[in-house]
């Protein structure tokens, strides 16, 4: 069956309209800021909404039909095709003038990285800054439509799991139609991003700021508007209280949220892996929290205010802030982790392999794969005293198939490969070893904070071109589940069947 390109083109001129559209929004709030950018936002916006509107009349013809390699390769070249369209607001207002350092900032908002190579943040135009947030947005909830109404179509990376929450015949299903799943995902996306906006806004933060990092928040994205991050508001304890909650709700599976406020909140609550991904931010939270409270020195951490509500309440804070926004893939800094004893800092890079929820904005493994592969673990010691036995991986009290089993192991052997294999790619360029790993595990988890020279509190400025490009790359198949990805790069992807 030959590959149906122009169903795939009029996916791409409809992405681009989209695109071209909030760029236009942009141009709006560089008009009211007046930023001195507001012409080149517009011709950005137009040129990208010019080109959409050509690629889908000259593609209206197409066939209805869509098969699964059609599917791969949406979801694959539509993010390559928003990342290379979202890079024009840098080069045309010369914010960032390398076509590769824009893609990579570009592939870093859409991918929910939140990896920057803006060495001062606070001079970019405020038109500018708001479409980099904008990036992070539209991306983490382009993330949650795929998770829950496309990738389980197409059987990617163990979401069959997804069946349960994903569109179908079922009864137990959010909702039979994947454009009303969309709908209904859309408007928890955007009522949690207008509840934590005003909240911050309210809490002590300027409106522009507060909208910023409410986007940046629920995408799980990371950029900030500020070159010290979350750190900025050291002195204002509420406003990252608010933030830490957000985190939360961000990295728990955004269909948990729905069934919450529909009134089965009993439903929600009972999910196995909402009540792990709980159990683990405590337990790791305490950890950290103790050993900053007896051994790290916080004057030394970017913690300006250590006595505001006392040091345990600092170090809690820091701790829970950091931890969550480690595991969510958030991003965000509220203090050097870096600096906190030898032990944080290896707890804080095995925690950018946990990753969120699935269904969630978060990238990483996912806690699910997490607790399956745990599960079929011990399991493997039954069996092996009684081979005779049948003995299912169970995961919220319903037996998984081994299909599924299977799907989830190589998805995780693939992870590891994949990281190994950054790290070794970074080596090429003279990366030190710690910066190497750091940089692999943080561009594939879609973190951003990385180790070594590309800590918390530095960015990616001093990463060679090439390096952006790979860097790019893990970040796309990071975000899209691996197989999504690399499922283009075999030869019989591309056979005529």
């Amino acid at each position: 069956m030959k590959i149906n390109y122009k169903i795939i083109i009029y996916f791409f001129g409809l992405l681009l309209l989209f695109n071209g559209g909030f760029m236009l929004l942009a141009t709006l709030v560089s008009f009211l800021y007046k930023d001195g950018v507001t012409l080149e936002l517009f011709i950005s916006g137009l040129a990208v909404l010019l080109i959409g509107v050509f690629l889908m009349l000259s593609t209206k013809n197409h066939s209805k039909e869509m098969n699964k390699r059609e599917g791969y390769m949406v979801v694959a070249f539509g993010w390559i095709v928003m990342a290379v369209s979202g890079a024009l607001p840098y080069l045309a207002t010369e914010v960032i003038s390398s076509f590769t350092s824009a893609f990579f900032e570009t592939m870093s908002g859409y991918t929910t990285t939140g990896a920057t190579i803006l060495n001062d943040i606070e001079i970019v135009p405020k038109g500018v800054l708001f479409w980099r947030s904008t990036t992070h947005w539209i991306g983490g909830m382009g993330i949650i439509v795929l998770a829950i109404a496309i990738l389980p179509l197409l059987g990617i990376g163990g979401m069959q799991l997804f069946a349960a929450e994903a569109p179908g015949p079922s009864a137990d299903k959010l909702h039979p139609r994947i454009t009303d799943t969309a709908k209904r995902l859309w408007l928890i996306y955007f009522g949690y991003t207008a509840a934590e906006t005003i909240l911050l806004k309210v809490a002590g933060m300027s409106f522009f700021d507060a909208i910023n990092h409410s986007m940046s928040t629920i995408s799980t994205g990371g950029f900030s508007t500020k070159n010290a991050s979350v750190a900025y508001w050291n002195d204002n304890p509420t406003i990252q209280y608010i933030i830490i909650i957000f985190m939360f709700l961000a990295g728990s599976n955004f269909v948990l949220s729905y069934y919450a406020f529909k009134g089965r909140v009993q439903k929600a609550l009972n999910d196995e892996e909402l009540r792990w991904y709980f159990r683990f931010v405590v337990s790791f939270t305490a950890i950290a929290a103790l050993i900053i409270y007896f051994r790290a020195d916080l004057s030394l951490s970017s913690i300006d205010h250590p006595m505001v509500w006392g040091r345990a309440e600092s170090a809690v804070r820091h701790a829970l802030f950091q931890v969550l926004t480690v595991i969510t893939t958030t991003g965000f800094i509220s203090a050097d982790y870096t600096l906190w004893t030898p032990f944080l800092v290896v707890l804080f890079f095995g925690l950018m392999f946990l990753g969120g929820s699935a269904g969630s904005t978060s990238g990483g493994v996912k806690v699910m794969r997490h607790l399956i592969l745990i599960k079929n673990g011990f399991l493997e010691f039954k069996r092996a005293l009684h081979p005779n036995a049948v003995l299912p991986v169970r995961y919220n009290a319903k037996a998984i198939t081994g299909v599924i089993v299977y799907n989830i192991l190589g998805f995780f052997i693939l992870y590891m490969i994949s990281f190994i294999v950054g790290a070794l790619v970074f080596s090429m360029f003279e990366i030190d070893f710690q910066s190497a790993i750091g940089l692999s595990a943080s561009s594939l988890g879609n973190i951003g904070p990385a180790l070594g020279n590309f800590g918390p509190v530095n960015n990616y400025a001093a990463l060679p071109p090439l390096a952006q490009w790979w860097a790019s790359f893990l970040m796309l198949i990071g975000r899209l589940e691996l197989f999504t990805v690399l499922i283009l790069l075999t030869p019989f992807f591309w056979r005529n069947r």
